[in-house]
């Protein structure tokens, strides 16, 4: 089998539930920021010191084709499920009460794996923003935009405790 299949030629691209449309196509552009974000995740994984961190970012990663797959159907029932999101909160609890307090805004950039998390969260928040435009002309699962909002915020958690080493 050969990597380049030539169908996308012309500009079009096939959903996961068969349907051709535009590349640059909100949808697309939706699923193609959870993409980018997941290679995000992937680096800061490779870069990270603390090793419970590392876990949590590999762990998040493994739904990612999910949300992506959700976003690539049409009339399909979400695959995020509300047990995604709970699981999701149950684990940013666990971090948050681990952390101290926050007194001021973080800087980006105290540790390679915390500066390649906070990628990921900008990512994931575009990817939020476009899922939420993408709501006001096509049908998109609540669950989905909710996990995203989630997912970006579980990034920031990660990168406090990746900075601090804890």
């Amino acid at each position: 089998m050969k990597i380049y299949t030539k169908t996308g030629d012309a500009g079009l691209t096939s959903l996961y539930t068969g349907e051709r449309v535009e590349k640059n196509s909100l949808r697309v552009q939706v699923y193609g920021a959870i993409d980018e974000a997941d290679s995000a995740l992937g680096l800061a994984r490779a870069f990270v010191e603390v090793e419970t961190v590392r876990e949590k970012i590999f762990a998040a990663q493994k739904v990612l084709p999910r949300l992506m797959a959700d976003f690539a159907s049409l009339n399909r029932e979400a695959t995020i499920t509300a047990s995604d999101v709970a699981k999701l909160e149950s684990e940013m609890d666990a971090l948050e009460s681990s952390l101290p307090p926050l007194k001021e805004f973080l800087i980006p950039g105290a540790s390679k794996g915390g500066a390649f998390l906070d990628l990921a969260r900008t990512i994931t928040r575009r990817a939020e923003r476009l899922a939420c435009e993408l709501s006001k002309a096509e049908p998109v699962h609540d669950v989905d935009k909710i996990f995203l909002n989630r997912l970006s915020d579980y990034c920031f958690l990660l990168m406090i405790r990746e900075d601090l080493k804890i």
